[in-house]
Order: C-alpha cells, then sequence, then structure tokens
C-alpha cells in the first residue's frame, strides 16, 4: 500500500473491492443528509494556529483513556457490518488496534461473535451494546462481553427508532430486501469480494446467530431489529446496565449539554459525542459543533470522547484542542478494511497518527495533553 498517501486514497480502494450498495450502506447518512455533511463542514472550518521556532522535538502522542495508557489518542469505534467489507472484517480490525496499542470497539451488529474476536487478539476489546426489548437478549451479549475480558461496553443510547436512510432505500436495502438485476450485476463484478466474504467466519450475526429464532441470515436481521427498539427507553434503564456490568461504561450518542449531565449522574466513566455519523436524527448539530459547550459542562467530572467525521491527524487535533480526551474512527478505517483487511486497517490508524504528528509539530507542540483552544484561531 505504499502509494495511499491519506484516507482518501483508502476510500477509493475501497470502492473497488466491495459492492456499491454495501458502500452507501456504511458511507450514507440519514434523509437529505445535512448532519452527515456538517460533521465533515464543521470540522474544516476550524482553523489551526502556525507556530514556528518552539522546540516541539520529540513529540508524544500518547493519551491516558479510561485509566489506561495509549500511544495514539484514538480508538476505533463501532461499525456494524465490518465483516461484509472484508473477509472477518472485526477481526482484521481488532488486530489493527492490538498492533497500534488502542482500543478496538465491537458492534452488537458485527458479522464475527464477541467470541471470535476474543480468540483472535490478545488484549481486551470494547464492546458496543444497543438497548433493546428483549432484555433476555441483551443480558447474554454482556455476559458474554463480560466472559471475553471486554474492558468497556460502549452503550448507544441514539438509536430508540431508525433513521431513514434514502441510499439504502434506492439500493434495495430494505425490509425485505429487493434483488433487482442491477443489484446482482454490482455484486458479480467484484469476484475477489464474494469469494472473501464466502470464505469467511461467519455470514450472520455472529452475535444474534443461533439466540434469536429468524436471525440466521443477513436479510432478516432488520426485521428483528426494528422490532427491538424501545421508544419508552430512558436513563433509568442505565441503571439496569449498570447492575449486570460491572466494568467501564460508556454512553456514545450525546449531543446535548443536558444529556450529558445526565450521563454523569447515571454513572458513565466516559462519554461519547457523536451524532451517529449522520445516520440519526438529520439537522442535527455537528458533533464538533456541539463538543466545546459538553466538555465545558462535564469535562472534569468524566472522559469526554468525540466522534463525527474524523478522516485526517488534523481533524483529530481539532477535537483534541476542544477538549475531547480521544477520538473515535469510524468510516477512516472502514475503509482500510474494505481496501485491503488488517493491513488497510493498520494503514488507515497510521496515516491519521502521522497526520496529527505533523499538525503538532507545524502548530508548535509537544504532547497531546498540550493541545487546547490556544491552539485554534477564534477559539475562546
Amino acid at each position: 500500500m505504499k502509494s495511499v498517501a491519506c484516507i482518501e486514497d483508502l476510500r477509493r480502494l475501497a470502492h473497488r473491492n466491495v459492492p456499491r450498495e454495501f458502500m452507501d450502506y456504511y458511507e450514507s447518512g440519514s434523509y437529505s443528509e445535512e448532519t452527515l455533511r456538517a460533521n465533515r463542514d464543521d470540522l474544516a472550518g476550524i482553523k489551526i494556529r502556525q507556530r514556528i521556532l518552539r522546540g516541539a522535538a520529540n513529540r508524544d502522542l500518547s493519551q491516558t483513556v479510561l485509566g489506561g495508557r495509549n500511544p495514539l489518542p484514538l480508538a476505533l469505534g463501532p461499525v456494524g457490518l465490518t465483516g461484509m467489507a472484508w473477509r472477518d472484517g472485526e477481526i482484521a480490525a481488532a488486530r489493527a488496534a492490538e498492533k497500534a496499542g488502542i482500543p478496538y470497539t465491537l458492534s452488537t451488529l458485527s458479522i464475527c461473535s464477541i467470541e471470535d474476536v476474543a480468540a483472535a487478539v490478545e488484549k481486551p476489546f470494547w464492546f458496543q451494546l444497543y438497548f433493546m426489548k428483549d432484555r433476555g437478549f441483551i443480558a447474554d451479549l454482556i455476559a458474554r462481553a463480560k466472559a471475553a475480558r471486554c474492558s468497556a461496553l460502549v452503550l448507544t443510547a441514539d438509536l430508540q427508532v431508525l433513521g431513514q436512510r434514502n441510499r439504502d432505500i434506492r439500493n434495495g436495502m430494505t425490509v425485505p430486501p429487493r434483488i433487482r438485476l442491477q443489484t446482482i450485476a454490482h455484486i458479480l463484478s467484484k469476484p475477489a469480494w464474494i469469494a472473501g466474504v464466502l470464505l469467511g467466519k461467519r455470514k450472520s450475526f455472529g452475535n444474534v446467530q443461533g439466540r434469536i429464532a429468524g436471525t440466521e441470515h443477513l436479510r432478516s436481521y432488520m426485521d428483528w431489529i426494528n422490532s427491538q427498539f424501545d421508544q419508552a427507553l430512558s436513563w433509568n434503564d442505565v441503571a439496569w446496565i449498570k447492575e449486570r456490568w460491572p466494568g467501564k461504561l460508556i454512553i456514545k450518542g450525546i449531543l446535548d449539554v443536558e444529556d450529558a449531565r445526565e450521563a454523569v449522574k447515571a454513572g458513565a466513566d466516559a462519554i461519547v459525542v457523536s451524532n451517529h455519523g449522520g445516520r440519526q436524527l438529520d439537522g442535527a448539530s455537528s458533533s464538533i459543533s456541539m463538543l466545546p459547550g459538553i466538555v465545558d459542562a462535564v469535562g472534569s467530572e468524566t472522559e469526554v470522547l468525540f466522534d463525527g467525521g474524523i478522516r485526517t491527524g488534523q481533524d483529530v487535533f481539532r477535537a483534541l484542542a476542544l477538549g475531547a480526551r480521544a477520538c473515535l474512527l469510524g468510516r477512516a478505517y472502514l475503509y482500510g478494511i474494505a481496501a485491503a483487511g488488517e493491513e488497510g486497517a493498520s494503514k488507515a490508524i497510521d496515516i491519521i497518527a502521522k497526520e496529527l504528528d505533523v499538525t503538532m509539530a507545524l502548530a508548535g507542540l509537544r504532547h497531546v495533553a498540550d493541545i487546547d483552544r490556544t491552539a485554534l484561531i477564534g477559539a475562546s
């Protein structure tokens, strides 16, 4: 992958390898995708102060997250269906994260199961959990995460209903799926993808298969998931999770100061400022625009992580400057997986890390801990 210079290069390779329907699933936002675009546009609008002659040699990119010292202020966030981008994609991502010394977050809606990933890596990983009506299934998932020695539970709380993704409807990624000649042609045009996916450990949702009737195949999972959204869920339900999970709890999907305060009251060890990658409430604020206010409100009481639109090391720098402890990569590493599996994911992490390192040097800063709002133009 010597010719790959940036995440956009990985994205182009991903589109060559993976059928359009799946790439649209990974890249799409909800409805008219206003919030999806805002995540990127608002990050790009933040300008970094260039500083000179400040003795910025021997830079230290390490950061403490949930009590552990990581060499980078990064984690790999949860991405559903990663195993449909590359054979055993979740295992590939977990191994790349382990090599980089950063956390990996396995999605509930992964192709490889918790147990598959646990058997493939040596260090603990994080597990992402959705609230669902079937509390027996959720209790079982929590028990399985404990048995797999997961070091943190990432509770995604912004999916009480599913935001409509128009691209999925147009492509036939609906319930039930619409199989069209165009879809078949797109898939048949990717023979290496077909061979890779068919050789994978699993071809359905590993955390659900065999435990929930009727979800043995990909085409049936949305039927079950849609039936599981519980619009009556409240902060009181977090206590039910904490009764069963003794480890670190991260609440993901915080986009409001009042919700951040409620998360602190609920006992969150960390929160993730996130709008689900622009895939839920279209018209909501970008994650980066809400980050400073949330940090000001609760940053002294809990760790604030950031998710939403990260494609460069400069983006990571911007989020750190506005108070994030670390950033979760999503589509950025997914492009790497789709481009070249574990090697591609490692390349994505390396690209972001090197860009952050150069940005720190040109901003005259040696330590991640030194990055604050004074490193940005016009921030206060």
